[in-house]
């Protein structure tokens, strides 16, 4: 928006301010083992980059948009020879596997396998875990309030980034 840089606006610069501060912060403290200690549990997935191709395969499942090695690569932000192997680790670790596609035989769309569904029920529960955790004093029109809004926010980014 217009008029809205964060520097000397007053009140919406330090709320801008404020907001990139946390945006670091949240960066800075929260990794793949802290949400499960956030939430109080052992035992959580192992996670890794193999874990990022599994989170990536399920958004696109569930957007109903075959991907393969190329949009893994994409949602990454890594160059295609490590998307390759990234994916044939998860692969390895059987939580994803190729298909043929049906008219493009240089094309293979992943799709998650039964246990890497499982993998990610399992992380899941951790992640909502960590979140009610975090939230347990917030009432409930606080928490609508912040999960519609946070969402906004993370589509916005999400069209800074385009394509």
């Amino acid at each position: 928006m217009p008029g809205r840089s964060g520097v000397g606006k007053g009140d919406a610069g330090s709320e801008v301010a404020a907001i990139e501060r946390a945006m670091v912060a949240m960066r800075r403290s929260i990794g793949r083992r802290t949400l499960a200690r956030l939430a109080g549990v052992e035992g959580a997935p192992a996670g890794g980059a193999e874990f990022d191709v599994l989170d990536v395969v399920e958004a696109a499942e569930e957007a109903g948009e075959p991907v393969g090695v190329r949009g893994v690569a994409d949602a990454l932000r890594v160059d295609q020879p490590r998307a390759s192997r990234l994916v044939a680790s998860a692969v390895a670790a059987g939580w994803v596997v190729r298909r043929a596609h049906r008219t493009d035989g240089r094309r293979a769309p992943l799709a998650v396998t039964p246990e890497g569904r499982a993998v990610l029920e399992q992380a899941h529960g951790f992640r909502r875990a960590a979140v009610e955790r975090v939230t347990t004093d917030w009432s409930e029109d606080e928490l609508a309030v912040f999960a519609r809004l946070f969402t906004r926010f993370v589509d916005g980014f999400g069209e800074l980034r385009g394509p």
